[in-house]
């Protein structure tokens, strides 16, 4: 699971526009809560491979963040998911998943540099956290035990260590960081760790100029993700049909109001470098919400 694809936390005592695939470095107001929902649909129909595979996820992940001090938030995701894998055997062709809730992350993101001006707000923040493993990670079908990729959960206790910088404008926003997973072994297998780099800029589309009052905004969204996924083991052995790099460019748009967002945007790879017959994405959509009280 890409972890921060399920976080985005903002300002103080209000809503602003940020990244939609990853997280900000803006604060958690103190003693506020701000909850995010997405529906993530991701799609990989371009199979190397003789089998024919055509792999669906949909995932909803519920997102809860607590600002504990004006420099401290802590982040709870809960997922639930949906896997499907449709392939082609020597009996023909069969369909594999399953559904359910995932495994839990909690996150921990601390505000080491603030930068605070007219019309001007600099962040960086770095963050830790662990995944957990609370989903099934042991399902099984008529054909026998699911392949570890359709398993609900992965089985293994995956710490998270990252950073983020933001800056943010009266116009524009402009947002980054960096990830760094890893992967524990579970049932006899081993996901390989995973790296990542984002970017994102969103832009004030609608209304032009800045007027009294509060109105609602319009942001074009403009975002970068790079990943790098090592080989998966298995029984000790590398997988090298697992692991490489993908690069992501999304186009998205935001509706912004003082205390609601609503997004969406679509992730299309630009680059796949992948080893061997690993599977690769068509793409990502996700729409979604955020709310603070």
């Amino acid at each position: 699971m890409l972890v921060w694809d399920m976080v985005l936390m903002t300002g103080i005592s209000r809503v602003d526009a940020g990244p939609i695939t990853f997280n900000s470095a803006l604060p958690v107001a103190q003693g506020e809560f701000i909850f995010r929902g997405q529906v993530v649909l991701s799609r990989s129909m371009n199979d190397p491979s003789t089998l024919d595979r055509d792999r669906q996820v949909l995932t909803i992940p519920a997102v809860l963040a607590y600002g504990v001090t004006r420099d401290l938030a802590v982040f709870g995701i809960v997922p639930y998911h949906e896997k499907r894998l449709e392939l082609t055997t020597a009996s023909g062709r069969v369909r594999r998943g399953d559904s359910g809730f995932g495994d839990i992350t909690f996150l921990t993101r601390y505000t080491l540099l603030a930068i605070d001006r007219l019309g001007d707000t600099r962040r960086f923040a770095p963050f830790v956290g662990l995944k957990m493993p609370t989903g099934d990670d042991n399902q099984v079908d008529s054909l026998g035990r699911l392949p570890q990729l359709l398993q609900l959960g992965s089985g293994s206790w995956d710490p998270i260590i990252g950073t983020s910088f933001t800056w943010q404008t009266f116009d524009w926003e402009f947002d980054a960081a960096v990830q760094y997973q890893v992967k524990t072994k579970a049932n006899n297998f081993e996901f390989g760790d995973q790296a990542r780099a984002d970017a994102s800029f969103q832009y004030r589309l609608w209304p032009p100029t800045l007027g009294s009052g509060a109105p609602a905004f319009f942001y074009g969204v403009i975002e970068s993700n790079l990943i790098y996924a090592g080989k998966n083991r298995v029984g000790g052995t590398i997988d090298p049909n697992s692991g490489g790099t993908t690069w992501f460019l999304a186009p998205g748009l935001q509706y912004v109001t003082r205390r609601l967002i609503l997004e969406a945007i679509i992730q299309l790879p630009v680059l796949q470098d992948l080893n061997g017959t690993a599977l690769e994405r068509d793409y990502i959509v996700r729409g979604g919400f955020r709310v603070n009280f």
